[in-house]
């Protein structure tokens, strides 16, 4: 088992990469909540710190749209909080966990947005429709309900994602889970994940439309009208 203890506690809080990681924790927080992604105080993105083994995470009770730097929590990979007085999301374990499993992910986001978190709550993963979902998502994993913050849960995730071309999954009635190289383009996942869930949603309802579009517009009334 990897000992992260030493290099962990090296690192220091107030330096310029901790500092420059929390700002972009921040922004791409900030972007998530904008873009209807996650509400409330929900959802929690994590940051690896380059060549460390330490992350930063959202603080419990944060909100993603207002948080600010103070509202990160720097993290040992070994579970251990390294600066004093923050309390760290309690979904942490999972994240710790991915970032153990997988040495090249860089950051991860968590968020709740409704289309793709729909298609959880119904235990299903979208298909892959258009083009852009299927050249840069590939597989979408499934994880199965488990109580937030649990080690069963942390399993579970780590299992889902197991192979490394899983990119994104699924939470059964909970969310989606987003990973990559750095924190961005792990949120640019997430997003595409959001749009392919509601583009297969749309375009069902689209297939099961009848042929004229299912709309009746005036036009039609009245060249009924004329022809009768």
């Amino acid at each position: 088992m990897t000992d992260y203890s030493n290099l962990a506690s090296s690192i220091d809080p107030a330096s310029d990469t901790v500092r420059i990681m929390r700002e972009e924790l921040v922004t791409i927080s900030h972007r998530a909540y904008q873009r209807g992604l996650v509400v409330g105080i929900s959802g929690n993105n994590s940051v690896r710190i380059p060549n460390t083994d330490a992350v930063l995470i959202k603080a419990t009770g944060a909100n993603q749209g207002d948080m600010d730097t103070t509202d990160t929590v720097l993290i040992g990979l070994d579970g251990n909080v390294l600066e004093e007085g923050k309390q760290e999301s309690k979904e942490i374990r999972w994240h710790l966990a991915l970032y153990q499993q997988n040495p090249a992910i860089g950051g991860i986001v968590h968020v709740h947005p409704p289309y793709a978190t729909a298609w959880a709550v119904a235990n299903r993963t979208p298909p892959l429709i258009h083009t852009a979902a299927r050249g840069l998502m590939g597989e979408i994993g499934l994880v199965n309900l488990a109580p937030s913050g649990s080690q069963e849960l942390a399993d579970l995730i780590t299992e889902a994602f197991s192979e490394q071309e899983v990119l994104v999954a699924l939470m059964r009635e909970h969310g989606i889970i987003a990973v990559g190289p750095d924190l961005r383009t792990a949120y640019y996942w997430a997003e595409y994940l959001e749009d392919t869930a509601k583009v297969a949603l749309l375009a069902a309802q689209v297939q099961a439309l009848e042929p004229n579009g299912g709309v009746r517009l005036a036009s039609h009334e009245a060249s009924e009208e004329a022809s009768g």
